[in-house]
C-alpha cells in the first residue's frame, strides 16, 4: 500500500497550519521532508494533490478528497491505538448488560454519563428481557451483568450473584373493568372469569417462569410491561404489576388496585455477573450498581 499515515498527517497539518513551514514545525520535520513525501505519493499514484502554480500551494480536488478521507483514517487509527492501550490496561472492548423489563432504565442514565466521563472506549450494550430471559442471557448468551432478574439464580461456579431485595406485586384493573366494583378480597374463581394480561417469558432455552397465573384463566400475552400497562389502562384485561410501575397510574386514577386473596405478593430480584472475565468496565459497573442508593430504594 503506497498511502501511509505519515503522508496523511502531513496533509492534515498543511491544511491546519496553512504553510509547509508551519506544518513542518508542528510535525518536527523540515519543509523539504514534507514536500518530498507528498511529491513521492503523487508520483507513485500518478495524481496531483497540490496546485503549486501560485505563491502558496493549494489542495486540488483530489488532494481535498485525500485530506478528508485521510482524516477519517487518522481518527480510526487514533481510536484503535487508544482501544489497544485500554484493553492492555484491562478495559473491555464491549460490555453486555441485560435488564429485566421491570427495571427502570432511567435509573441507569446518571451511571452511563459517569462511565462515559471516564473517556474509555468500552462499548455498552443493553438488552431487555422478561422472567427467565435475563438468567438465560447470562448463562447462555454471554451477558456480563444482569440486573433485576427475578426468581432463584442458577447454581454454578461460572456466575456470582447478589440479592437486591424484593418487588411488590399489585393487582390492578381499569376503573371501568367489572372487577373494579367487586368487593375486596378477590378469589381465584372470580379472577378466572376475566382475561389476564401477562408478560411472555423471553427465555428460549431455560425453563420458562410463571408468576401469579392460573391455567384456567383466559390470557392475553405481551412482550413488555409498557404494552401490558396500555392494555390494563384500556380495560382489556386485568393483571399484576410491580408496584413501582403501577404507582403513576394508580396516582392518576387510570388504574385501581384491588386486593386478592391468593397471590404471590413479592418477587425476589437479583443482580448477577459472569466470573472469570473481571475486566475494569465490568468491575466499575458492578461496584457502581451495588452502591446505588436509588436501586436500593427500588428493592426495599
Amino acid at each position: 500500500m503506497r498511502i501511509n499515515l505519515d503522508v496523511l498527517l502531513i496533509l492534515d497539518a498543511l491544511d491546519t497550519h496553512g504553510s509547509f513551514a508551519a506544518a513542518a514545525d508542528s510535525l518536527f520535520k523540515t519543509p523539504a521532508a514534507l514536500s518530498y513525501m507528498i511529491q513521492k505519493l503523487e508520483s507513485d499514484l500518478n495524481i496531483e494533490l497540490l496546485d503549486r502554480s501560485g505563491h502558496r500551494a493549494k489542495f486540488t480536488d483530489t488532494g481535498r478528497m485525500m485530506l478528508e478521507k485521510g482524516r477519517l483514517l487518522l481518527n480510526a487509527a487514533k481510536e484503535l491505538e487508544k482501544q489497544a492501550l485500554q484493553m492492555s490496561a484491562g478495559w473491555e472492548k464491549d460490555l453486555a448488560i441485560a435488564l429485566d423489563d421491570s427495571f427502570p432504565f432511567a435509573t441507569l442514565l446518571p451511571m452511563i454519563e459517569a462511565f462515559y466521563a471516564l473517556n474509555k472506549q468500552t462499548r455498552l450494550n443493553f438488552t431487555h428481557h422478561t422472567l427467565a430471559g435475563s438468567w438465560e442471557d447470562l448463562t447462555h448468551n454471554g451477558a456480563d451483568i444482569i440486573l433485576g432478574a427475578i426468581n432463584e439464580p442458577p447454581t454454578a461456579a461460572a456466575w456470582s450473584y447478589r440479592m437486591l431485595g424484593t418487588l411488590d406485586n399489585v393487582f390492578v384493573v381499569a376503573p371501568g373493568h367489572p372487577l373494579a366494583a367487586a368487593p375486596e378480597g378477590l378469589t381465584n374463581e372470580q379472577l378466572c372469569l376475566h382475561r389476564a394480561v401477562i408478560i411472555s417469558d423471553s427465555a428460549r432455552v431455560c425453563h420458562p417462569l410463571q408468576s401469579n397465573l392460573m391455567d384456567e384463566q383466559p390470557q392475553l400475552r405481551v412482550d413488555d410491561f409498557a404494552s401490558k400497562v396500555q392494555l390494563l389502562r384500556a380495560g382489556l384485561g386485568c393483571g399484576f404489576l410491580p408496584r413501582h410501575i403501577a404507582s403513576p397510574w394508580l396516582a392518576s386514577g387510570e388504574l385501581v388496585e384491588k386486593t386478592v386473596i391468593s397471590f404471590r405478593q413479592k418477587d425476589v430480584a437479583y443482580m448477577a455477573w459472569r466470573n472469570g472475565s473481571d475486566g475494569l468496565a465490568q468491575r466499575w459497573w458492578r461496584e457502581t450498581l451495588l452502591a446505588s442508593t436509588e436501586i436500593a430504594r427500588l428493592y426495599q
